[in-house]
Protein backbone atom coordinates (compact mmCIF):
# COMPACT_ATOMS: atom_id res chain seq x y z
CA UNK A 1 0.00 0.00 0.00
CA UNK A 2 2.84 2.22 0.84
CA UNK A 3 4.21 1.96 -2.50
CA UNK A 4 0.96 3.12 -4.20
CA UNK A 5 1.03 6.01 -1.62
CA UNK A 6 3.73 7.01 -3.10
CA UNK A 7 3.23 6.75 -6.71
CA UNK A 8 0.53 8.54 -6.57
CA UNK A 9 2.26 11.92 -5.22
CA UNK A 10 4.88 11.17 -7.73
CA UNK A 11 2.26 10.84 -10.22
CA UNK A 12 0.20 14.56 -8.68
CA UNK A 13 3.88 16.36 -8.93
CA UNK A 14 4.50 14.82 -12.32
CA UNK A 15 1.10 16.05 -13.23
CA UNK A 16 1.23 19.40 -11.24
CA UNK A 17 4.16 19.97 -13.11
CA UNK A 18 2.87 19.97 -16.74
CA UNK A 19 -0.62 21.27 -15.77
CA UNK A 20 2.20 24.57 -14.63
CA UNK A 21 4.08 24.21 -17.72
CA UNK A 22 1.08 24.23 -20.08
CA UNK A 23 0.28 27.76 -18.47
CA UNK A 24 3.40 29.67 -20.55
CA UNK A 25 3.47 30.49 -23.67
CA UNK A 26 5.42 31.07 -27.06
CA UNK A 27 6.00 34.95 -25.75
CA UNK A 28 7.06 33.74 -22.12
CA UNK A 29 9.88 31.27 -23.64
CA UNK A 30 11.37 34.50 -25.65
CA UNK A 31 11.41 36.34 -22.61
CA UNK A 32 12.81 33.73 -20.17
CA UNK A 33 15.39 32.05 -22.96
CA UNK A 34 18.84 33.12 -24.24
CA UNK A 35 17.21 31.81 -27.73
CA UNK A 36 18.82 31.77 -31.03
CA UNK A 37 18.59 35.63 -31.63
CA UNK A 38 19.75 36.43 -28.44
CA UNK A 39 22.68 33.89 -27.38
CA UNK A 40 25.21 35.18 -30.36
CA UNK A 41 25.64 38.44 -29.17
CA UNK A 42 26.63 39.99 -25.76
CA UNK A 43 25.26 43.43 -24.69
CA UNK A 44 29.04 45.83 -23.71
CA UNK A 45 27.07 48.71 -23.01
CA UNK A 46 23.60 50.57 -22.88
CA UNK A 47 23.75 54.68 -23.58
CA UNK A 48 19.97 55.67 -23.03
CA UNK A 49 18.79 58.92 -23.61
CA UNK A 50 15.04 59.86 -22.59
CA UNK A 51 12.92 62.83 -22.55
CA UNK A 52 9.53 62.55 -20.31
CA UNK A 53 6.79 64.41 -21.19
CA UNK A 54 5.12 65.43 -18.07
CA UNK A 55 1.93 66.48 -18.97
CA UNK A 56 0.92 63.79 -21.25
CA UNK A 57 2.62 60.61 -19.87
CA UNK A 58 4.99 59.87 -22.67
CA UNK A 59 8.68 59.17 -23.42
CA UNK A 60 10.86 59.48 -26.27
CA UNK A 61 14.28 58.11 -26.47
CA UNK A 62 17.37 56.50 -28.25
CA UNK A 63 18.97 53.58 -26.70
CA UNK A 64 22.88 53.22 -27.78
CA UNK A 65 23.55 49.01 -27.59
CA UNK A 66 27.20 48.17 -27.79
CA UNK A 67 27.65 44.92 -28.38
CA UNK A 68 30.39 42.60 -29.50
CA UNK A 69 29.39 38.95 -30.86
CA UNK A 70 29.56 35.20 -29.52
CA UNK A 71 28.89 33.14 -32.64
CA UNK A 72 27.95 34.47 -36.35
CA UNK A 73 24.67 33.79 -35.47
CA UNK A 74 21.83 34.22 -38.52
CA UNK A 75 22.40 38.04 -37.83
CA UNK A 76 18.76 38.43 -36.28
CA UNK A 77 18.71 40.17 -33.21
CA UNK A 78 15.78 40.15 -30.58
CA UNK A 79 15.00 43.41 -28.86
CA UNK A 80 12.52 43.57 -26.16
CA UNK A 81 10.74 46.68 -25.74
CA UNK A 82 7.22 46.21 -24.18
CA UNK A 83 3.86 47.25 -25.61
CA UNK A 84 2.58 50.71 -26.16
CA UNK A 85 5.44 51.75 -26.66
CA UNK A 86 6.95 51.45 -30.31
CA UNK A 87 9.85 51.48 -32.21
CA UNK A 88 10.66 54.37 -35.16
CA UNK A 89 13.65 53.36 -36.62
CA UNK A 90 16.93 51.40 -35.68
CA UNK A 91 20.21 51.94 -37.23
CA UNK A 92 23.45 49.80 -37.07
CA UNK A 93 26.44 51.61 -37.40
CA UNK A 94 24.00 54.75 -38.90
CA UNK A 95 23.22 52.53 -41.50
CA UNK A 96 19.59 52.40 -41.30
CA UNK A 97 18.31 48.10 -40.37
CA UNK A 98 14.95 46.75 -41.47
CA UNK A 99 13.08 45.71 -38.20
CA UNK A 100 9.34 44.20 -37.31
CA UNK A 101 7.23 43.62 -34.20
CA UNK A 102 7.09 39.63 -33.63
CA UNK A 103 5.55 39.34 -30.58
CA UNK A 104 3.43 41.07 -28.15
CA UNK A 105 7.07 42.36 -26.58
CA UNK A 106 9.63 41.45 -28.89
CA UNK A 107 11.01 43.40 -32.34
CA UNK A 108 13.04 41.21 -34.62
CA UNK A 109 15.47 43.18 -36.34
CA UNK A 110 17.66 42.15 -39.29
CA UNK A 111 21.30 42.60 -39.70
CA UNK A 112 21.77 40.11 -42.82
CA UNK A 113 19.36 43.11 -45.03
CA UNK A 114 21.80 45.04 -44.70
CA UNK A 115 23.19 45.89 -48.73
CA UNK A 116 26.86 44.15 -48.87
CA UNK A 117 29.17 46.95 -49.38
CA UNK A 118 27.52 48.99 -46.41
CA UNK A 119 27.95 45.89 -44.57
CA UNK A 120 31.66 44.83 -45.63
CA UNK A 121 32.82 48.65 -44.38
CA UNK A 122 31.19 47.72 -40.78
CA UNK A 123 32.44 44.50 -39.45
CA UNK A 124 35.79 42.89 -39.01
CA UNK A 125 37.37 42.55 -42.76
CA UNK A 126 34.50 41.10 -44.34
CA UNK A 127 34.56 37.57 -42.22
CA UNK A 128 31.03 37.79 -40.94
CA UNK A 129 30.33 39.51 -37.58
CA UNK A 130 32.87 38.18 -34.95
CA UNK A 131 34.43 39.75 -31.98
CA UNK A 132 34.45 43.19 -32.98
CA UNK A 133 32.65 45.59 -31.29
CA UNK A 134 29.26 46.78 -32.85
CA UNK A 135 26.59 49.49 -31.86
CA UNK A 136 22.97 49.58 -32.52
CA UNK A 137 21.13 53.00 -32.05
CA UNK A 138 17.50 52.55 -31.61
CA UNK A 139 14.78 55.34 -31.69
CA UNK A 140 11.33 54.92 -30.05
CA UNK A 141 8.35 56.90 -27.96
CA UNK A 142 5.30 56.10 -26.35
CA UNK A 143 3.30 55.89 -23.33
CA UNK A 144 5.09 53.47 -20.83
CA UNK A 145 3.04 51.03 -18.53
CA UNK A 146 1.83 52.87 -15.29
CA UNK A 147 2.90 50.83 -12.16
CA UNK A 148 -0.62 49.88 -10.65
CA UNK A 149 1.37 49.14 -7.51
CA UNK A 150 4.81 49.63 -7.39
CA UNK A 151 7.16 48.24 -6.15
CA UNK A 152 5.29 44.67 -6.91
CA UNK A 153 2.77 45.72 -9.98
CA UNK A 154 5.58 47.97 -11.70
CA UNK A 155 5.94 50.42 -14.60
CA UNK A 156 6.34 54.21 -14.84
CA UNK A 157 5.43 56.33 -11.58
CA UNK A 158 3.85 59.56 -12.57
CA UNK A 159 3.84 60.84 -9.19
CA UNK A 160 3.39 64.22 -7.28
CA UNK A 161 5.32 65.14 -3.70
CA UNK A 162 3.25 66.98 -1.57
CA UNK A 163 3.65 70.20 -3.11
CA UNK A 164 2.15 69.28 -6.35
CA UNK A 165 5.83 69.25 -8.01
CA UNK A 166 5.95 66.01 -10.60
CA UNK A 167 7.74 63.09 -9.20
CA UNK A 168 8.72 60.50 -11.40
CA UNK A 169 10.96 57.06 -11.32
CA UNK A 170 10.34 53.29 -12.29
CA UNK A 171 9.88 50.09 -10.79
CA UNK A 172 10.18 47.00 -12.96
CA UNK A 173 12.16 44.12 -10.93
CA UNK A 174 10.22 41.00 -12.67
CA UNK A 175 8.12 43.13 -15.19
CA UNK A 176 11.69 44.13 -17.16
CA UNK A 177 13.39 47.22 -18.31
CA UNK A 178 11.46 46.51 -21.57
CA UNK A 179 8.77 48.61 -19.95
CA UNK A 180 10.52 51.87 -20.48
CA UNK A 181 13.19 51.04 -22.67
CA UNK A 182 14.66 48.43 -25.65
CA UNK A 183 17.20 46.13 -24.58
CA UNK A 184 18.40 42.60 -24.54
CA UNK A 185 15.41 42.06 -21.44
CA UNK A 186 17.58 39.17 -20.05
CA UNK A 187 18.78 38.55 -16.94
CA UNK A 188 21.86 36.29 -18.02
CA UNK A 189 23.38 39.54 -20.28
CA UNK A 190 24.26 42.27 -17.91
CA UNK A 191 26.23 44.77 -20.12
CA UNK A 192 29.62 44.17 -18.97
CA UNK A 193 30.90 48.12 -19.22
CA UNK A 194 28.19 49.70 -17.45
CA UNK A 195 25.53 52.19 -18.44
CA UNK A 196 24.67 55.94 -19.17
CA UNK A 197 21.86 57.24 -18.64
CA UNK A 198 20.72 60.71 -19.49
CA UNK A 199 17.33 62.27 -18.64
CA UNK A 200 15.98 65.65 -20.10
CA UNK A 201 13.66 67.22 -18.39
CA UNK A 202 12.18 71.06 -17.05
CA UNK A 203 14.56 73.69 -15.44
CA UNK A 204 12.57 72.99 -12.02
CA UNK A 205 13.58 69.32 -11.78
CA UNK A 206 16.39 67.33 -10.57
CA UNK A 207 17.00 64.45 -12.58
CA UNK A 208 18.73 61.47 -10.61
CA UNK A 209 20.28 58.08 -11.77
CA UNK A 210 22.60 55.47 -11.15
CA UNK A 211 26.46 56.03 -10.88
CA UNK A 212 27.96 59.29 -11.01
CA UNK A 213 26.55 62.78 -12.38
CA UNK A 214 29.00 63.21 -15.51
CA UNK A 215 27.43 66.11 -16.24
CA UNK A 216 24.77 68.65 -16.49
CA UNK A 217 23.53 70.76 -19.52
CA UNK A 218 21.45 73.89 -19.98
CA UNK A 219 19.42 73.58 -23.24
CA UNK A 220 17.69 76.86 -24.62
CA UNK A 221 14.37 75.46 -24.45
CA UNK A 222 14.06 75.67 -20.78
CA UNK A 223 15.36 71.78 -19.62
CA UNK A 224 17.81 70.20 -18.29
CA UNK A 225 19.88 67.33 -19.19
CA UNK A 226 21.60 65.26 -16.83
CA UNK A 227 23.58 62.63 -17.20
CA UNK A 228 24.33 59.80 -15.09
CA UNK A 229 26.95 56.75 -15.52
CA UNK A 230 27.70 53.46 -14.02
CA UNK A 231 31.29 51.37 -15.24
CA UNK A 232 30.31 48.35 -13.73
CA UNK A 233 27.76 45.34 -15.00
CA UNK A 234 24.52 46.15 -14.12
CA UNK A 235 21.44 44.67 -14.39
CA UNK A 236 18.75 45.49 -16.53
CA UNK A 237 15.78 46.72 -14.45
CA UNK A 238 18.24 48.32 -12.02
CA UNK A 239 19.26 50.87 -14.61
CA UNK A 240 16.61 53.66 -13.22
CA UNK A 241 15.74 57.51 -13.40
CA UNK A 242 14.57 59.64 -10.86
CA UNK A 243 13.19 62.48 -11.30
CA UNK A 244 11.71 65.14 -8.56
CA UNK A 245 12.26 68.68 -6.44
CA UNK A 246 15.86 66.71 -4.98
CA UNK A 247 18.50 68.18 -2.96
CA UNK A 248 21.44 66.63 -2.06
CA UNK A 249 23.89 66.09 0.93
CA UNK A 250 26.64 63.46 1.39
CA UNK A 251 29.28 61.84 3.22
CA UNK A 252 32.63 59.83 3.37
CA UNK A 253 32.84 55.99 4.50
CA UNK A 254 36.26 54.78 5.32
CA UNK A 255 35.52 51.30 4.31
CA UNK A 256 37.10 48.50 3.02
CA UNK A 257 38.63 49.47 0.30
CA UNK A 258 39.34 53.00 0.63
CA UNK A 259 37.00 56.12 0.73
CA UNK A 260 33.13 55.75 -0.56
CA UNK A 261 31.27 58.32 -1.39
CA UNK A 262 27.83 58.15 0.11
CA UNK A 263 25.55 60.38 -1.36
CA UNK A 264 21.93 61.00 -0.27
CA UNK A 265 19.37 62.48 -2.91
CA UNK A 266 15.74 63.34 -1.02
CA UNK A 267 12.88 66.07 -1.76
CA UNK A 268 13.75 69.84 -0.65
CA UNK A 269 11.35 69.30 1.99
CA UNK A 270 12.71 65.45 3.56
CA UNK A 271 16.68 66.85 4.23
CA UNK A 272 16.49 67.75 7.69
CA UNK A 273 14.43 63.77 8.41
CA UNK A 274 17.02 62.10 6.22
CA UNK A 275 20.49 63.84 8.05
CA UNK A 276 18.45 61.94 10.91
CA UNK A 277 17.68 59.04 9.41
CA UNK A 278 20.36 57.89 6.94
CA UNK A 279 22.60 57.57 10.11
CA UNK A 280 21.74 53.81 9.79
CA UNK A 281 23.27 53.69 5.95
CA UNK A 282 26.99 54.13 7.22
CA UNK A 283 26.16 51.31 9.98
CA UNK A 284 25.10 48.85 7.09
CA UNK A 285 27.64 49.36 5.33
CA UNK A 286 29.92 48.45 8.09
CA UNK A 287 28.30 45.41 9.41
CA UNK A 288 27.50 44.46 5.10
CA UNK A 289 31.59 45.16 4.70
CA UNK A 290 32.54 42.86 7.60
CA UNK A 291 29.95 40.22 7.15
CA UNK A 292 30.14 40.00 2.82
CA UNK A 293 33.29 41.84 2.03
CA UNK A 294 33.80 45.25 0.37
CA UNK A 295 31.01 46.82 -1.12
CA UNK A 296 31.25 46.06 -4.80
CA UNK A 297 30.83 49.15 -6.87
CA UNK A 298 33.41 51.66 -5.05
CA UNK A 299 33.94 53.02 -8.47
CA UNK A 300 29.77 54.39 -8.85
CA UNK A 301 29.52 54.98 -5.60
CA UNK A 302 26.20 54.27 -2.84
CA UNK A 303 23.61 56.74 -2.84
CA UNK A 304 19.84 56.50 -1.58
CA UNK A 305 17.06 58.77 -3.36
CA UNK A 306 14.27 59.30 -2.02
CA UNK A 307 11.24 57.81 -4.23
CA UNK A 308 7.41 57.13 -4.57
CA UNK A 309 7.58 53.78 -3.80
CA UNK A 310 8.47 51.36 -1.11
CA UNK A 311 11.71 51.14 -2.12
CA UNK A 312 14.18 48.89 -4.47
CA UNK A 313 17.95 47.62 -4.97
CA UNK A 314 18.79 50.36 -7.98
CA UNK A 315 22.32 49.27 -7.98
CA UNK A 316 24.46 52.43 -6.48
CA UNK A 317 21.12 54.48 -6.23
CA UNK A 318 18.78 52.61 -3.51
CA UNK A 319 15.29 53.65 -3.95
CA UNK A 320 13.88 54.73 -0.30
CA UNK A 321 10.16 55.38 0.68
CA UNK A 322 9.96 53.73 3.77
CA UNK A 323 8.92 57.18 5.58
CA UNK A 324 11.55 57.81 7.60
CA UNK A 325 11.30 55.69 9.94
CA UNK A 326 12.53 52.15 11.96
CA UNK A 327 10.91 48.83 10.61
CA UNK A 328 9.20 48.16 7.83
CA UNK A 329 6.63 51.05 7.00
CA UNK A 330 3.01 50.75 7.94
CA UNK A 331 3.80 47.06 9.18
CA UNK A 332 6.82 48.11 11.58
CA UNK A 333 8.41 44.70 12.91
CA UNK A 334 7.88 41.79 10.67
CA UNK A 335 9.61 39.33 13.14
CA UNK A 336 7.09 41.04 15.32
CA UNK A 337 9.96 40.90 18.37
CA UNK A 338 11.11 43.77 18.47
CA UNK A 339 14.84 43.92 17.01
CA UNK A 340 13.03 44.45 13.41
CA UNK A 341 12.68 48.50 14.90
CA UNK A 342 15.83 48.90 16.01
CA UNK A 343 16.83 50.18 11.84
CA UNK A 344 15.30 50.80 9.17
CA UNK A 345 14.27 47.70 6.95
CA UNK A 346 14.37 49.47 3.51
CA UNK A 347 17.96 51.04 4.18
CA UNK A 348 18.86 47.20 5.54
CA UNK A 349 17.58 45.19 3.24
CA UNK A 350 17.78 46.64 -0.47
CA UNK A 351 21.39 47.82 0.43
CA UNK A 352 21.96 44.12 1.08
CA UNK A 353 20.79 43.45 -2.96
CA UNK A 354 24.09 45.40 -3.67
CA UNK A 355 25.79 42.40 -2.66
CA UNK A 356 23.33 39.48 -3.28
CA UNK A 357 21.28 40.61 -6.53
CA UNK A 358 23.57 43.21 -7.87
CA UNK A 359 27.42 41.58 -7.37
CA UNK A 360 26.08 38.19 -7.40
CA UNK A 361 23.27 38.46 -10.31
CA UNK A 362 20.75 34.96 -11.42
CA UNK A 363 20.59 33.88 -14.55
CA UNK A 364 17.57 33.07 -14.56
CA UNK A 365 14.87 34.73 -11.99
CA UNK A 366 13.60 30.78 -11.29
CA UNK A 367 16.47 31.39 -8.89
CA UNK A 368 15.76 34.89 -6.86
CA UNK A 369 16.11 33.05 -4.19
CA UNK A 370 19.85 34.18 -4.54
CA UNK A 371 18.70 37.49 -4.11
CA UNK A 372 16.14 37.34 -1.85
CA UNK A 373 17.31 34.57 0.45
CA UNK A 374 20.67 35.96 1.18
CA UNK A 375 19.19 39.87 1.23
CA UNK A 376 16.84 38.42 4.13
CA UNK A 377 18.98 36.56 5.88
CA UNK A 378 20.92 40.10 5.67
CA UNK A 379 18.59 41.41 8.45
CA UNK A 380 19.39 38.93 10.77
CA UNK A 381 23.24 39.53 10.30
CA UNK A 382 22.72 43.29 10.44
CA UNK A 383 20.95 42.49 14.10
CA UNK A 384 23.56 40.28 15.20
CA UNK A 385 26.04 42.89 14.55
CA UNK A 386 24.90 45.55 16.47
CA UNK A 387 22.65 43.72 18.97
CA UNK A 388 24.15 40.11 19.29
CA UNK A 389 23.86 36.40 18.16
CA UNK A 390 20.83 35.91 20.04
CA UNK A 391 18.67 38.61 18.98
CA UNK A 392 19.49 37.43 14.98
CA UNK A 393 18.52 34.19 15.91
CA UNK A 394 15.59 35.99 17.75
CA UNK A 395 14.36 37.73 14.40
CA UNK A 396 15.21 35.09 11.85
CA UNK A 397 13.39 32.34 14.07
CA UNK A 398 10.20 35.38 14.32
CA UNK A 399 10.26 35.30 10.42
CA UNK A 400 8.71 31.77 10.25
CA UNK A 401 5.40 32.52 10.74
CA UNK A 402 5.55 34.24 7.79
CA UNK A 403 5.73 31.27 5.79
CA UNK A 404 3.50 30.02 3.27
CA UNK A 405 4.98 26.94 1.40
CA UNK A 406 3.08 27.25 -1.28
CA UNK A 407 5.05 26.30 -4.07
CA UNK A 408 9.13 25.35 -4.39
CA UNK A 409 11.45 28.42 -3.85
CA UNK A 410 13.03 27.84 -7.38
CA UNK A 411 10.91 28.40 -10.05
CA UNK A 412 10.42 26.69 -13.56
CA UNK A 413 13.26 27.91 -15.68
CA UNK A 414 13.46 29.62 -18.86
CA UNK A 415 9.74 30.94 -18.86
CA UNK A 416 10.80 34.61 -16.84
CA UNK A 417 8.82 33.29 -13.89
CA UNK A 418 10.19 33.53 -9.86
CA UNK A 419 9.46 30.92 -7.11
CA UNK A 420 7.25 31.45 -4.18
CA UNK A 421 8.05 34.20 -2.53
CA UNK A 422 9.01 31.79 0.63
CA UNK A 423 12.08 33.10 -1.08
CA UNK A 424 12.35 35.69 1.69
CA UNK A 425 11.32 34.35 4.65
CA UNK A 426 12.00 30.74 4.09
CA UNK A 427 15.21 31.15 2.17
CA UNK A 428 16.70 33.17 5.24
CA UNK A 429 15.94 30.14 7.39
CA UNK A 430 17.29 27.60 5.04
CA UNK A 431 20.43 29.75 5.10
CA UNK A 432 20.09 29.91 9.28
CA UNK A 433 19.80 25.98 9.42
CA UNK A 434 22.86 25.46 7.07
CA UNK A 435 24.89 28.14 9.78
CA UNK A 436 24.00 25.58 12.18
CA UNK A 437 24.93 22.73 10.09
CA UNK A 438 28.35 24.66 9.51
CA UNK A 439 28.20 25.08 13.47
CA UNK A 440 31.86 27.23 12.54
CA UNK A 441 30.57 30.88 12.37
CA UNK A 442 33.90 32.24 10.94
CA UNK A 443 33.93 29.89 8.33
CA UNK A 444 30.24 30.64 7.57
CA UNK A 445 31.16 34.44 7.34
CA UNK A 446 34.44 33.33 4.86
CA UNK A 447 31.89 31.34 2.58
CA UNK A 448 30.00 35.09 2.36
CA UNK A 449 32.44 37.04 1.69
CA UNK A 450 33.88 33.97 -0.85
CA UNK A 451 30.81 34.26 -2.78
CA UNK A 452 31.13 37.45 -3.51
CA UNK A 453 34.57 37.23 -4.10
CA UNK A 454 34.43 34.13 -6.52
CA UNK A 455 31.34 35.18 -8.61
CA UNK A 456 32.45 39.21 -7.79
CA UNK A 457 30.09 41.15 -10.80
CA UNK A 458 28.53 37.73 -12.23
CA UNK A 459 25.48 36.24 -13.38
CA UNK A 460 25.09 32.64 -11.83
CA UNK A 461 23.26 29.66 -11.53
CA UNK A 462 21.67 28.00 -8.35
CA UNK A 463 23.72 25.09 -8.66
CA UNK A 464 27.15 27.05 -9.26
CA UNK A 465 25.88 28.80 -5.41
CA UNK A 466 25.36 25.64 -3.91
CA UNK A 467 28.24 24.00 -4.94
CA UNK A 468 30.25 26.68 -3.70
CA UNK A 469 28.84 26.51 -0.39
CA UNK A 470 28.80 22.85 -0.13
CA UNK A 471 32.38 22.71 -0.84
CA UNK A 472 33.58 25.65 1.19
CA UNK A 473 31.82 23.99 4.25
CA UNK A 474 33.12 20.60 3.86
CA UNK A 475 29.56 19.00 4.61
CA UNK A 476 27.20 17.42 1.86
CA UNK A 477 24.21 20.47 1.84
CA UNK A 478 22.92 18.78 -1.50
CA UNK A 479 20.13 17.33 -0.21
CA UNK A 480 19.24 20.16 2.16
CA UNK A 481 19.51 22.82 -0.40
CA UNK A 482 16.69 20.25 -2.86
CA UNK A 483 14.85 19.65 0.69
CA UNK A 484 14.39 23.66 1.33
CA UNK A 485 14.49 25.20 -2.45
CA UNK A 486 12.83 22.49 -4.67
CA UNK A 487 10.11 20.88 -2.13
CA UNK A 488 7.26 22.49 0.16
CA UNK A 489 7.97 19.81 2.76
CA UNK A 490 9.58 20.17 6.32
CA UNK A 491 11.88 18.47 7.45
CA UNK A 492 10.15 16.30 10.32
CA UNK A 493 12.02 14.60 13.06
CA UNK A 494 10.28 12.10 14.26
CA UNK A 495 11.14 10.54 17.84
CA UNK A 496 10.14 8.14 20.75
CA UNK A 497 11.19 7.30 23.93
CA UNK A 498 10.79 4.60 25.91
CA UNK A 499 12.77 2.68 29.06
CA UNK A 500 15.39 5.29 28.52
CA UNK A 501 15.91 4.60 24.68
CA UNK A 502 15.57 7.79 22.28
CA UNK A 503 14.44 6.38 18.81
CA UNK A 504 14.96 9.08 15.96
CA UNK A 505 14.56 9.30 12.33
CA UNK A 506 13.82 12.24 9.74
CA UNK A 507 10.23 11.79 7.81
CA UNK A 508 8.87 14.11 5.15
CA UNK A 509 12.25 14.67 3.09
CA UNK A 510 13.64 13.98 0.05
CA UNK A 511 15.49 10.68 -0.44
CA UNK A 512 19.09 10.52 0.88
CA UNK A 513 18.48 13.54 3.33
CA UNK A 514 21.07 13.27 6.16
CA UNK A 515 21.12 16.74 8.13
CA UNK A 516 22.49 16.83 11.41
CA UNK A 517 20.44 18.24 14.35
CA UNK A 518 21.42 19.84 17.63
CA UNK A 519 19.04 18.70 20.62
CA UNK A 520 19.62 18.58 24.06
CA UNK A 521 18.75 15.44 25.91
CA UNK A 522 17.96 14.61 29.45
CA UNK A 523 19.93 11.68 30.18
CA UNK A 524 19.04 10.92 33.53
CA UNK A 525 15.08 11.26 34.32
CA UNK A 526 14.89 14.90 36.00
CA UNK A 527 18.84 15.31 35.70
CA UNK A 528 21.92 15.57 33.60
CA UNK A 529 21.36 17.33 30.18
CA UNK A 530 23.54 16.93 27.37
CA UNK A 531 23.55 19.29 23.77
CA UNK A 532 25.13 17.43 21.30
CA UNK A 533 23.96 17.08 17.29
CA UNK A 534 22.64 13.52 16.18
CA UNK A 535 22.54 12.75 12.36
CA UNK A 536 18.86 10.93 11.92
CA UNK A 537 18.43 9.02 8.54
CA UNK A 538 15.05 8.16 7.34
CA UNK A 539 15.28 5.04 9.33
CA UNK A 540 15.27 4.77 12.95
CA UNK A 541 18.34 5.05 15.07
CA UNK A 542 18.53 4.64 18.83
CA UNK A 543 20.26 6.77 21.65
CA UNK A 544 20.52 6.05 25.60
CA UNK A 545 20.51 6.93 28.40
CA UNK A 546 17.72 9.44 27.12
CA UNK A 547 14.25 10.59 28.72
CA UNK A 548 13.30 13.82 26.99
CA UNK A 549 14.38 15.85 24.25
CA UNK A 550 14.64 19.52 23.16
CA UNK A 551 15.40 20.58 19.35
CA UNK A 552 17.47 23.58 18.70
CA UNK A 553 15.20 26.00 17.64
CA UNK A 554 17.90 27.32 15.01
CA UNK A 555 17.24 24.98 12.92
CA UNK A 556 14.28 25.09 11.16
CA UNK A 557 12.47 21.91 10.64
CA UNK A 558 9.49 20.27 12.96
CA UNK A 559 9.74 17.54 15.86
CA UNK A 560 7.12 15.41 16.06
CA UNK A 561 7.62 12.66 19.22
CA UNK A 562 5.39 9.46 18.08
CA UNK A 563 4.41 6.20 19.63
Amino acid sequence: MKYIIRFSICYFFILHSQITLAQFTHADTLRGNNGQERSWWDVLYYDISIKPDIENNTIQGIVNILFKTNSNGDKTMQIDLQEPLVIDKINFENVKVNFKQTGTNTWSLYLKDIEPKEYMDRIDGGKGLTTKQQSISIYYHGKPRIAKNPPWDGGIIWARDKNNNPWISIACQGLGASVWYPCKDYQGDEPDNGAGLAITIPDSLVAVANGRLKSTKKNKDGTTTYSWAVVNPINNYNIIPYIGRYVNFNEVYKGEKGNLDMNYWVLDYNLDKAKKQFKDAPKMMKAFEYWFGPYPFYEDGYKLVDAPHLGMEHQSAIAYGNGYQNGYKNRGDLSKTGWGLKWDFIIVHESAHEWWGNNITSKDIADMWIHESFANYSETLFTEYYYGKKAGSEYVIGLRKKIENDIPIIGPYEVNKEGSGDMYYKGGNMLHTIRQVVNDDEKFRMILRGLNKTFYHQTVTSKQVEDYITKNSGKDLSKIFDQYLRTTMIPTLEYKIANGILSYRWANVVKGFKMPVKVTVTQLQYETKKTMFIYPTENFKELKPAYKLTVDDNFYINANKVN
